[in-house]
């Protein structure tokens, strides 16, 4: 990808580049059509041309191969010129970002840019940051302008059709502004992350509906997507078919209902319930223009709640725990019907780097939800457990990968567990992610071999990973001849980069330990920075 990006400006999905027999890329490309329209080749014309070129013009095109990767090794081995970061580099920095994000802030729907919005929790964290150092220093209103931001998006994000308000959890992102019509994947680094921003911001807030949330995606995650061992499994498809023994698969058949199929299993809550989450006979994906654009959802509903739950209940002469409660037995029913529909492709694969981030808001989870006040409700599909079993399950899930996915003989990680530990060694952000979730594991939990496996990771990390002249950490552990690139990422996406959560780490690991260990620590991490 980097490559492609580089030679002709621009990446995506999906990707197609030649490769030599040696595994050197020699020309590639971005979504090419299967056949030659809109004034651009097709894959078979493509085809064509790649064997003529490779026929004719061979060593010119490995040459030209071969430079271009050397070109890119020189860009990509970024390098620090001194070990100390200058003192204020830090309050400037996140300025700059949070003035750049509240920029992008959408104050109708919440989020930061437009259409397709993807919850990306990394952005939530800064703003919440910011809104804390605004606070010490007594900048109330403009640390309620920032809270504002983050609430009002993950209200909206919540209320959306990007959030299955039936079996819970979150899909992967929204087509249009206003969270409505989602890419129905789930993921688990998404599910991982956003339950953390839910929990921080409960615990700033105080109100339980940012608690509540964050249950609902840790039970999604607990009734669907945990392996008997604990190992908590990847993915959850898009796409899936309509009725047993459909022809073909369709996005988001297992997650829409028609206004009939909702009267069918709801019979006298019906009305209600369709009035709650907009469901109309001619389908509600209509919120936007790019919410549906080829009408493949025609008379099809994405569940949205558009009106505060208070409002609509006394609209209906309910108290608010009646009208919830009811809501709460209609998304029963409706899961028990969806259940039997034919399922979307689970992804049972294990990859160490995102189980560390669902570990780490188990772990923050089972603490951080005693404080609720007793006897609260709870609604389906939150199953309202004591919080200390969301303990139990990341410790499971961190005993998985300590039994599965770890080699105590040489203290090294394998990336990811199918039938067995795949081939491929432990990434930077597997080391990454899984010590932050042990360092989440120690604070929450307060078992102490967390911590010292937190602290052999981070060694084996320092070796494989570490540039001990440059500063920062590369991608892969630069043992196999095949991958050309030893990349340092510092993008934070969909998950934060493997460097962002190394330098929070040692952060965190210097203010656990003493002097000596602390020193050690601190100047990786400087000089990371």
């Amino acid at each position: 990808m980097t490559y492609v990006s580089a030679l002709y400006g621009g990446g995506g999905w999906p990707l197609t580049v030649f490769l030599s027999p040696n595994l050197k890329p020699l020309m590639g490309g971005t979504y090419f059509p299967p056949d030659d329209k809109y004034g651009r080749p097709g894959f078979k014309t493509i085809l064509r041309k790649v064997k003529e070129a490779w026929d004719t013009k061979r060593d010119a095109l490995e040459k030209s191969g071969n430079v271009v990767i050397e070109q890119l090794r020189d860009a990509l081995s970024a390098k620090a010129n001194f070990q100390d970061v200058p003192n204020d580099v830090a309050v400037l920095y996140v300025d700059q970002c949070v003035e750049k994000l509240a920029s992008s802030y959408d104050p109708k729907f919440g989020g930061f840019g437009s259409a397709p919005k993807f919850p990306r929790p990394v952005e939530d964290c800064i703003m919440l940051y910011k809104f804390r150092k605004h606070m010490e220093a007594r900048q109330e209103s403009e640390a309620q302008n920032i809270m504002k931001m983050v609430t009002h998006t993950l209200q909206c994000m919540a209320r959306g059709g990007v959030h299955d308000h039936v079996g819970g959890g979150f899909h992967r992102y929204s087509v249009d502004e206003c969270w409505h019509v989602p890419h129905f994947e789930k993921m688990l680094y998404d599910q991982g992350q956003i339950a953390n921003v839910y929990l921080d911001t409960y615990v700033i807030t105080g109100d339980e509906y940012y608690s509540s949330v964050a249950r609902d995606i840790l039970d999604y995650l607990r009734r669907d997507m945990i392996g008997e061992d604990g190992e908590i499994f990847s993915a959850e498809d898009a796409d899936s078919a309509e009725y047993e023994g459909a022809p073909r698969k369709k996005e988001g058949s297992f997650y829409v209902w028609t206004s009939q199929e909702i009267e069918d299993t709801l019979g006298e809550n019906a009305e209600l319930f369709k009035n709650h989450y907009y469901v109309k006979s001619s389908g509600n994906c209509d919120l936007s223009g790019m919410s549906d654009p080829h009408n493949e959802f025609s008379g099809k509903n994405v569940l949205i709640e558009r009106k505060p739950g208070s409002l609509m209940a006394s609209k209906y002469g309910k108290s608010v725990d009646e009208y919830y409660g009811i809501l709460g037995e209609c998304r029963q029913k409706l899961f028990d019907v969806r259940s039997k529909r034919p399922r979307p492709h689970l992804d049972d694969k294990v990859i160490v780097s995102w189980n560390g981030l669902a570990i780490s808001a188990f772990a923050r989870a089972s603490q951080i939800l005693k404080s609720g006040p007793p006897g609260t409700k709870f609604y389906f599909p939150v199953a309202g457990c004591d919080p200390v079993e969301y303990l139990q399950v990341a410790e499971k899930a961190a005993n998985f990968i300590k039994e599965k996915l770890y080699d105590a003989s040489s203290k090294r990680l394998h990336h990811s567990y199918r039938n067995g530990p795949a081939k491929a060694p432990g990434f930077l952000d597997d080391y990454a992610f899984l010590i932050n979730a042990l360092l989440d594991l120690y604070e929450y939990g307060g078992k102490i071999e967390w911590l010292l496996w937190a602290v052999e990771l981070q060694v084996i990390q320092d070796e494989l990973f570490l540039d001990k002249q440059g500063g920062g950490y590369f991608n892969t552990p630069g043992e196999d001849p095949s991958v050309l690139l030893r990349v340092k990422e510092d993008y934070d996406g969909a998950e934060p980069s493997g460097n962002s959560m190394a330098a929070i780490n040692m952060v965190r690991l210097s203010s656990i330990f003493d002097a000596a260990k602390s020193e050690g620590y601190k100047r990786n991490v400087e000089h990371l920075l």
